[in-house]
């Protein structure tokens, strides 16, 4: 019996010995990951083996998941084509944003709580990313919109730590088209519509600004529900006024139904109706008919980059069997290139093989991003998270067709816009 026991106790101790021998490296592989993060956010650390993971919130589905859609294929085909980071696969996951601020919090706290997301790219609409940004950016993770213009987002007093963004600064969609108008189409008598949206207010409240500054009068400027379906009280309101040019920078929906009721309204026959990228999109040619015919739209330029660009598009089509069906594929796609670049900048490989990627070193690299070669321009982003330098095309809608009539130079830098209205 005490042979037995004997045996017993030591087997016991060296069970324990087994265990704690275990428990210390375990410990020492946890140590090695901990000891080589001493960035102030806290860092991501991926296991040898494991992908780095990329995260999104987009507008994938409603009346608006073309937009979000798009833009996540131009995220997949940026990982199509660069494989592997730091000899790691990269996987994405996302979540639906939708474009309203309700979607974009939900959303982000989905994100937020998962600490193995290096980065987000994100949101769609500027609504989702107010209520977005300052959640992931608590939460120490950085966030690239490839579509949210609203000049709030890098608004010096508001700007959340952690956003940046791809895509123009609104300012400069509004402002190319007050000038447009003012000098290239000798307006003199505007009015404006937007749908309550940050995107949309703050577009046409951009065009009114520089219109006026310019000399122009801005007659009317009024408000939408997004939801509307008869906008015929409201353009009547407007027609009373007179304008010879009517803005209104809102999405596919209210769009076509502005563009086609504008056209049964007296005084408003003749009008001249613009509108920005939310409706560069064919399902408002559909929608609005021969209505659109002749009026004029502003986006990026993307064929500065010329075969690179030609390339995404054959990707595009080989992938999904169709061409683009919304306009921010390539900021989507320059966005996560962006997040691939930092990241090979500052991961590090620590002891037990592990990458290891430090939040805050992450923002440092991407904010410190200095002429980058994208698909929508040489990207530099500045200390509010204004990255994109782009050129703006006019747009026109030409036998049911977007058509391109004219390049327009935009340098956006520290508050300072320049906007040179000449041809390319």
């Amino acid at each position: 019996m005490l042979k037995i026991r004997h045996v017993a106790f030591l087997f016991f101790v060296a069970l324990t010995l087994t265990v704690t021998r275990s428990a210390i490296a375990a410990r020492g592989n946890a140590i090695d990951a901990t000891e080589s993060c001493n960035d102030p956010l806290g860092c991501v650390t991926v296991a040898p083996g494991d992908p780095i993971r990329i995260g999104y919130a987009l507008a994938v589905s409603g009346p608006l998941e073309s937009l979000g859609i798009d833009a996540r294929r131009g995220i997949e085909i940026a990982i199509d084509k660069k494989h592997t980071v730091m000899g790691r696969s990269i996987e994405l996951i996302g979540e639906d944003s939708g474009c309203s601020s309700e979607k974009g919090q939900t959303a982000a706290q989905k994100l937020a709580a998962d600490l193995t997301i290096s980065a987000v790219i994100g949101t769609s609409c500027s609504g989702a990313a107010m209520s977005a940004a300052p959640i992931l950016s608590n939460a120490g993770m950085v966030m690239i919109s490839p579509s949210a213009t609203s000049s709030s987002l890098t608004d010096p007093d508001i700007h959340s730590a952690g956003f940046l963004r791809t895509s123009y600064n609104e300012k400069v969609q509004g402002q190319v088209m007050a000038r447009y108008a003012y000098t290239r189409l000798d307006v003199r008598k505007a009015a404006t519509i937007h749908d309550g949206s940050a995107y949309a207010d703050k577009l046409q409240q951009a065009f009114a600004d520089v219109f006026t500054e310019l000399g122009g009068d801005i007659v009317a400027q009024e408000t939408v529900r997004w939801d509307d379906t008869d906008m015929r009280p409201t353009l009547t309101k407007i027609a009373a006024h007179k304008p010879d040019f009517l803005y209104y920078p809102v999405f596919v929906s209210d769009g076509s139904l502005i563009t086609r009721q504008a056209k049964e309204v007296s005084g408003l026959e003749n009008a001249i109706l613009a509108g920005a990228d939310g409706m560069l999109i064919h399902s408002f040619l559909e929608a609005a008919g021969d209505a659109a015919e002749g009026m004029y739209l502003t986006s990026v330029d993307l064929n500065w980059s010329g075969s690179e660009y030609d390339a995404l598009l054959a990707r595009y089509q080989e992938l999904y069997g169709e061409p683009p069906i919304s306009a921010f594929h390539a900021q989507a796609y320059d966005a996560a290139n962006m997040i691939f670049a930092a990241i090979e900048k500052i991961a590090i490989v620590d002891g037990g093989g592990n990458l290891v990627i430090g939040r805050q070193a992450l923002r440092d690299a991407l904010f410190g991003a200095r002429n980058y070669f994208g698909i929508t321009g040489v990207l530099s982003c500045d200390e509010y998270g204004d990255c994109a330098d782009p050129v703006i095309t006019m747009q026109q809608v030409t036998e049911g067709q977007f058509e391109v009539i004219d390049h327009l130079p935009v340098y956006l830098r520290t508050q300072k816009i320049y906007l040179p209205l000449i041809g390319r």
